[in-house]
């Protein structure tokens, strides 16, 4: 844990308020990375508090149809990592939430570790989130990106053991990744996990924020879910709504769509 994290010093910060953090996902390069700033910056002017840019891949083995179908578009317009990380400079321009990169091992690996750590640092990247990447072999990324103060930041789910949540919470930074259900990121209409126990337990280990993620259809959800943690991750939900809306009205709509999820999780903290 760093105590000059740019993601835990905002979360911390919203919780000493008696508010709940908002963290919106959408894929990088979905339709194109023009339209990926100018998503990003709608969403951070809507009240996202910190903001994921999914790095596609072929092979997105946590996500469901959704976000995979968006991989594959982001992939077919020509997306790189390079290309996202020049993205990411010209959104941190007049971004105020914080950016994290989502994203598996193999584009990161190829790119070169030394290389990638250095260039999110420099372009303002403050966290990452390796789905594939587990504790035991997070060592060389780790080091490498507390050397440049990111945050490797930790997913975690129900049927994580206590010694297992131990040690990854000794290891985590920024905030624990709740995933909400055993399986892959998509919007569910229920939640059949016992979300208070499974954060209850997590906290038991970790003072870090704690954010839910996968399966979060709605703000009325998400403030359902927001009694149990600090923040709520919505991704599949926004995916969706750029993949119905079409280029031209996707801004707007998920621009309405972040500000309902906010305008929900005030209203659950009031």
């Amino acid at each position: 844990m760093s105590s000059n994290s740019v993601i835990e010093g905002c979360l911390d910060k919203l919780r000493s308020e008696g508010k709940k953090g908002l963290i919106t996902f959408i894929t990088a390069g979905d339709p194109d990375l023009s339209s990926t700033v100018d998503l990003a910056l709608r969403m951070d002017a809507a009240g996202a508090d910190i903001i994921e840019l999914g790095v596609p891949f072929s092979d997105p083995l946590a996500d469901g149809p959704v976000i995979q179908r968006a991989s594959s578009r982001a992939l077919a317009a020509g997306t790189t990592l390079a290309k996202i990380l020049d993205t990411v400079k010209k959104i941190k321009s007049n971004c105020r939430a914080p950016l994290v990169l989502m994203g598996y091992c193999n584009p990161f690996y190829r790119f070169g570790l030394n290389r990638f750590i250095a260039e999110a640092a420099s372009t303002g990247v403050s966290g990452l989130i390796v789905p594939d990447l587990p504790l035991e072999e997070s060592g060389p990324l780790m080091e490498l990106a507390v050397k440049e103060g990111l945050d490797l930041i930790p997913l975690v789910s129900p049927v994580t053991t206590e010694r297992r949540l131990s040690r990854i919470a000794s290891k985590a930074m920024g905030f624990v990744y709740c995933v909400s259900v055993t399986g892959v990121t998509g919007a569910r209409k229920e939640i059949g996990t016992d979300i208070e126990s499974f954060t209850g337990r997590v906290r038991s280990h970790t003072s870090l924020p704690l954010a839910i993620g996968f399966g979060i259809a709605d703000p009325e959800q998400g403030a359902r879910m927001s009694r149990y943690c600090d923040a709520v991750v919505v991704g599949s939900a926004i995916v969706k709504l750029i993949a119905d809306s079409g280029t031209q009205a996707a801004g707007t709509a998920v621009e309405n769509l972040t500000r309902e999820f906010k305008t929900a999780l005030l209203s659950s903290a009031s």
